[in-house]
């Protein structure tokens, strides 16, 4: 039984990857979408768009809105 990802969880793990690289500015995207594949084994492909809503912050950890 496959249970829905939470936000929260994408965060969490966003944040976390986001840190073990560095913590590059710019790229909360790029960690979001990583986070989010990996928790629903979705690879992205054919997923254009697909996302946060188009936000942009400079650190994954802060609260999306």
């Amino acid at each position: 039984m496959d249970f829905p990802v939470t936000e929260e969880q994408i965060r969490t793990l966003a944040f976390y990857l986001w840190e073990k690289d560095g913590s590059p500015d710019g790229r909360s995207d790029e960690y979001w979408l990583k986070a989010q594949q990996q928790l629903t084994g979705n690879t992205g492909e054919g997923n254009s768009g697909a996302g946060n809503g188009g936000e942009t912050t400079s650190d994954p950890a802060q609260t999306r809105e």
